[in-house]
Formats: C-alpha cells, structure tokens, sequence
C-alpha cells in the first residue's frame, strides 16, 4: 500500500516535497483550506508570513519571482470568494 507524502515546502526551492509542483501546490491548497477552514485570516497570515520567506528565498534577477507573482502563489488563491 503506497504511503501519504504529505505536500510540504522544500526550502529554498519552495517546491513540494511530495509532488514537485512550486509550493502551495493543489494539494496543498486543499489541506490548508480544510485545516483553516473556521478561520480564513489566519490561513492568510500564515500564508503573508510563508510569502515573506519565500521572497528572500526566490528573490531573483530573472523576472520569475516578482513581488506580484509570489504573492498569487502564496496568498491571492487563500481570499475569501
């Protein structure tokens, strides 16, 4: 029987230990929404606070990991609808 890999970040890539996909990958999205599902701004703060390591992290010269487009990744999927 295969085992869960729960789908956790691989730091300083922020890529999912699980899957590989750039972390919060899908299942990961599922997860966090279900664990913070009563309480929607602490997901957001968690997610603004893991935002903050990441851009140091990322932090490139390339382009790829603008303030914007980090912030989609880590936070913008978290908003309430």
């Amino acid at each position: 029987m295969p085992r869960y890999r729960p789908h956790v970040a691989a730091r300083p890539s922020w890529r999912c230990r699980a899957c590989g996909a750039p972390w919060p990958c899908s299942p990961a999205r599922l997860a966090l929404l279900g664990e913070y599902r009563e309480d929607r701004i602490a997901l957001l703060v968690h997610l603004g606070t893991l935002l903050c390591e990441a851009t140091a992290d990322l932090a490139d010269t390339h382009g790829r990991n603008t303030p914007q487009r980090l912030t989609d990744r880590f936070v913008t999927w978290a908003r309430a609808r």
